[in-house]
């Protein structure tokens, strides 16, 4: 017993060291928006919300907002949309060379940034379609499909194969079934994966700065103003993607731990 617990705390002790690892720029970030001085210094000036009040009244700023969250919503839409029909087919069908089509669909996220933003770039460039704010939202779907698709498929894991066949049995349609049946219960993992794929999307810079243009998120126009200076504005801004991204994934985890807990209740 003795042991057990000494094994225990030392693992508290690991994820607390790894949690405060992870986080701790992020707060230290969050502290400086706070600081009256230009400088990130310790010990902190004044309690100012100055740099607050200078990115509320930059236009770029605002602009940079609404793209993102544009992006995000549509990116979000898109993205659930493809991962859900992706996942059902896994799910609902066998076919000749299933393996290999599961892994070129899960590719995008193994593969670095910065040479998916190139070809990105490339392509949308050679059918004319480049610095144009749709162009992110297609490149953003690529990028995080895959999310939605391994959260739905999860779920879809968790259902009894033999429900669908029942739903036909009694004389639903495949349409039926599938309104019915199967998207009421991936309603949790459908709900989640939106989420997940809205924080991927708001976040993500690489290739929003390849492919934006003048169409820039918020990641963009952080770097441009960090470029050759050091501005304060940049961690009151990161802290409004940070809260924002934050409140994104914890919705994605209750909306679908939710869903876990009844099941197991029941």
């Amino acid at each position: 017993m003795t042991g057990n617990r000494a094994i225990n705390i030392a693992l508290a002790l690991y994820v607390g060291l790894i949690f405060a690892f992870v986080f701790a720029p992020i707060l230290f970030s969050m502290m400086f928006s706070f600081n009256s001085q230009r400088f990130p210094t310790i010990p902190l000036g004044d309690f100012s919300t100055e740099w607050y009040a200078k990115i509320l009244a930059d236009p770029d700023v605002w602009e940079a907002a609404l793209n993102s969250l544009i992006v995000s919503s549509c990116t979000a839409l898109i993205a659930t949309f493809l991962g859900f029909c992706t996942a059902y087919s896994d799910f609902r069908y066998n076919f000749r060379l299933k393996a290999p089509y599961l892994a070129l669909i899960l590719l995008p996220p193994t593969i670095p940034l910065i040479i998916m933003a190139l070809a990105m770039l490339a392509w949308f460039s050679k059918i004319g379609m480049s610095g144009q704010i749709y162009s992110i939202i297609i490149a953003h779907s690529v990028l995080t499909a895959p999310f939605a698709m391994a959260v739905i498929r999860l779920r879809l894991n968790q259902m009894d194969p033999d429900l669908e066949a029942a739903a036909w049995n009694l004389g639903g349609s495949e349409w039926q079934t599938m309104r019915h049946v199967i998207i009421p219960f991936c309603k949790p993992a459908i709900a989640s994966g939106l989420f997940l794929t809205a924080a991927v999307s708001f976040d993500e810079f690489a290739v929003s700065w390849f492919v934006s243009g003048l169409n820039k998120t918020l990641p963009v126009i952080i770097l441009e103003i960090v470029q050759g200076n050091i501005d304060p504005q940049v961690n009151a801004i990161g802290t409004f993607v940070f809260l924002i991204s934050m409140t994104l994934v914890v919705l994605a985890q209750v909306f679908f731990a939710s869903r876990q807990l009844k099941s197991i209740r029941s």
